[in-house]
């Protein structure tokens, strides 16, 4: 797994022009399944956000039941813009990240929904008229793992999904 080799919560800003942040707006979709983990994630991802100087009024939060109704959020945010520009969508939100988690379980379920959200993801970021969406989804094991990556031992996902959103809102790939 790679996160031991490296913890979530590190990150470096270098080359990366934060002026604009105060400016930006960001969206956070989190999924209310497993909150022990998902609300950490949301806190690390927004406290993130906050830190690197986006605005607490400029974060939008939306709460949608589980991880595989992330998308269907994600996609009306997306569709949320302030106007046409010589027939150019301009994005309210700069990216929006989605923050869920699934476990392992004895069915396929974890499968089905894993596949489901990351295809759903993959989608919307290759809409040409979309902004960014952020994959801030933990698909682990077992409740250990997914706790040590919601701000335990290997940091939070959380909070390297608002680093990545903050990243490719400014361009820095």
């Amino acid at each position: 797994m790679a996160t031991q080799y490296q913890n979530l919560s590190d990150y470096n800003l270098e080359g990366v022009d934060l002026s604009r942040l105060s400016e930006q707006q960001y969206a956070v979709v989190v999924a209310d399944w497993n909150p022990q983990i998902t609300h950490k994630m949301l806190e690390g991802a927004v406290e993130t956000l906050n830190a690197n100087g986006v605005k607490p009024e400029h974060i939008k939060t939306v709460h949608v039941p589980g991880t595989f109704e992330l998308t269907f959020a994600a996609k009306n945010l997306m569709d949320d813009y302030y106007c046409m520009i010589d027939s150019i969508k301009v994005h309210k939100y700069a990216a929006i990240i989605i923050l869920g988690c699934v476990i392992q379980g004895e069915t396929p379920h974890f499968d089905y929904v894993c596949q489901s959200v990351t295809q759903g993801a993959t989608l919307l970021n290759t809409r040409p008229d979309g902004c960014p969406v952020i994959f801030g989804v933990l698909t682990t094991h077992n409740m250990e793992q997914a706790l040590d990556r919601a701000g335990g031992e290997h940091g939070n996902k959380g909070v390297e999904a608002a680093i990545t959103a903050i990243k490719m809102a400014n361009n820095i790939w």
